[in-house]
């Protein structure tokens, strides 16, 4: 029986899922009361599929939020203008303004803002030793997305802090629970501040990528819904981001072989990052409900069950990924599916690349010696999977 938290499915995924794939690439899983999705190709079906697969929490949550207190119908408010718990129509609605704001080459254009902020960050280290997810790979992203959003000063470091709240707001939001304290000041925090940073750039643009957005959405977005993209955005692009950086930090630093090669290739940063997200990127699974039911690959799924759509076992299928278990850092092209696929295709990529691919450089021009300081922990979880303990690194 296929379980996302038995430690070899993130130790040896390869070996793993290979142990599965004859019984086809739909499986039940009595752990996690789900059906699995393993299969490259079935995965990349199922992505595409809003038709039978739904990705709506929100109508759910619309249920609840008519039996709780008023808290919970504004954390609900926040989320409506996610448009991963949408289905289309709304979820097109919501993903065409903040798509034409994250072109391939309008991110480009923010190599230079991005850079700036790797430099600040590595120049706050002291010593010779870091913990990764404390002082680097933690701080980054979250101060990335303050930075393209043209978010000045002091309240750039408030953005890591309101991506740890904004996971409780996400995580709390479960017919069973009801938000916190903490989520709820966080949910009006965020509607009061990004609704303060949108009002701004309407009358003084800054030419940021929050400009670009707003001028995407012109009417189309409700100021709720362009709340709901910020918000978005920072959640997303940091805890993905920083799990991200700090697998492959702890990867190199563990393997020099790995890291020496990638020392001597500069030329090869886009095709390493890509291979890092394949082997440890940090969505390991992503989940849909059957909407209606229907047959696929040979199994019967019924209305309300759980699909999970295993990116993990997709990623190391030697149907489609050549050799699989060998970590190529040169490998192209790679159809890894780490960044969903089709209509769910994440439109952080090129930012989540362009972070990797810039902080991981600059780390590597400026130490000669990236060694770990003890044993680096084993990656965990579920959904995103990362060292739930410190990694700590010697960086001279």
């Amino acid at each position: 029986m296929i379980n996302l938290d038995d430690p070899e499915s993130v130790l040896d995924p390869s070996t793993y899922f290979d142990r599965f794939r004859p019984d086809g690439p739909v499986q039940w899983s009595d752990h996690h009361r789900a059906w699995m999705v393993i299969g490259h190709e079935a995965n990349a079906q199922a992505f595409s599929d809003s038709t039978y697969l739904s990705a709506d929490r929100i109508t759910g949550l619309e249920r609840t939020a008519a039996h709780r207190p008023e808290a919970f119908r504004k954390v609900v408010d926040l989320l409506r203008g996610w448009m991963v718990f949408q289905d289309p129509p709304t979820h097109t609605h919501l993903r065409k303004p903040v798509r034409g704001a994250f072109t391939p080459q309008r991110v480009e254009t923010l190599s230079e803002l991005v850079a700036g902020v790797v430099d600040q960050v590595i120049g706050n280290f002291s010593g010779s030793e870091i913990e990764v997810h404390e002082q680097f790979s933690g701080p980054l992203p979250a101060l990335v997305i303050a930075a393209v959003l043209g978010v000045d000063g002091e309240d750039r470091l408030r953005f890591q802090q309101w991506s740890d709240d904004l996971a409780t707001v996400v995580f709390t939001t479960t017919p069973a629970s009801e938000p916190g304290e903490a989520a709820t000041a966080a949910t009006e925090e965020f509607a009061a501040f990004f609704g303060e940073l949108i009002e701004r750039e309407r009358n003084h643009p800054s030419g940021s990528l929050l400009t670009t957005l707003i001028a995407e959405a012109g009417d189309d977005l409700s100021p709720l819904e362009l709340v709901g993209a910020c918000t978005l955005m920072l959640f997303a692009g940091h805890e993905t981001t920083t799990a991200l950086l700090t697998n492959a930090l702890g990867l190199l630093a563990e393997r020099p072989d790995l890291l020496h090669w990638l020392r001597q290739h500069p030329e090869a940063d886009v095709t390493a990052v890509d291979e890092l997200l394949r082997v440890l990127g940090p969505t390991r699974s992503m989940f849909r409900k059957v909407a209606v039911d229907h047959e696929r690959h040979g199994q019967h799924l019924k209305v309300g069950d759980t699909v999970s759509m295993v990116m993990a076992a997709a990623n190391h299928d030697a149907s489609v990924i050549s050799d699989p278990a060998t970590i190529d850092l040169a490998r192209s092209p790679n159809r890894h599916l780490t960044f969903g696929w089709g209509l769910h295709h994440c439109l952080g990529a090129h930012l989540a690349r362009l972070e990797a691919r810039l902080a991981l450089r600059a780390l590597l021009d400026r130490f000669e010696t990236i060694e770990p300081v003890g044993p680096v922990p084993p990656l965990e979880g579920t959904v995103i999977a990362y060292a739930r303990q410190p990694v700590q690194l010697r960086l001279v």
